[in-house]
């Protein structure tokens, strides 16, 4: 399971647009989140109407915060049109200059979202191979892992071995269809594995 990560300001209108959008159109194995560095209550209503206009509801959508969980389990980001507003998401990241739809006439962010679906459209026609095979997600997790469990382990376990527990570990979660918390529970299973000397065991279930 791969995952794209839309980034707007608010996440109440570009990026809950582009999220609806890749739900309809990509593949089950490519999945979609949002969310902004200051988050709305809601997605803004000119946004609503005009998404409910093509037959997609994100009423019950809820504004996101951009929190490091999430950019470190991104895939893929695409920032809409932040500025510098938007926080650095630490993976692949294209920007699509898109202006925000907030308070503008209905025709104007009507022409907003139809240029955000033939965005979303376009990128997964042609570059999903590139998200399939990317493993910068994977190795920034791996990064973030490796220090504190080479101080609490070096001394018992080669600096090789820690890395290809933790890289085993991470694999097991490289398709899991929910995200949250996964380097947190990838973390104590490391510990528990180079605690209880079960390190060989894992890797070579893996190889």
């Amino acid at each position: 399971m791969k995952y794209v990560l839309f980034v707007c300001t608010h996440n109440a209108g570009r990026s809950q647009m582009a999220q609806a959008f890749w739900r309809k159109h990509a593949p089950s194995d490519v999945r979609a989140e949002s969310a902004g560095q200051e988050p709305a209550r809601a997605p803004w209503p000119e946004v609503v109407q005009a998404m409910a206009e093509v037959g997609i509801d994100i009423s019950n959508e809820r504004p996101k915060k951009l929190d490091l969980e999430m950019q470190l389990h991104a895939d893929w980001a695409i920032t809409l049109g932040c500025g510098g507003a938007c926080p650095y998401v630490p993976t692949r990241v294209d920007d699509w200059d898109i202006p925000d739809p907030h308070g503008r006439p209905i025709e104007i962010v009507r022409g907003i979202r139809d240029d955000l679906e033939a965005r979303v459209k376009f990128f997964i026609a042609n570059r999903l191979d590139d998200i399939r095979t990317d493993r910068t997600a994977h190795q920034l997790r791996l990064a973030r892992m490796l220090p504190d469990l080479d101080r609490e382990f070096g001394a018992d376990h080669e600096a090789e071995e820690i890395r290809a527990c933790v890289d085993a570990i991470l694999e097991r979660y490289d398709e899991a269809p929910v995200r949250s918390m996964v380097q947190t529970i990838a973390y104590r299973e490391a510990r528990e594995c180079l605690r209880d000397d079960r390190c060989g065991e894992l890797i070579g279930s893996t190889a």
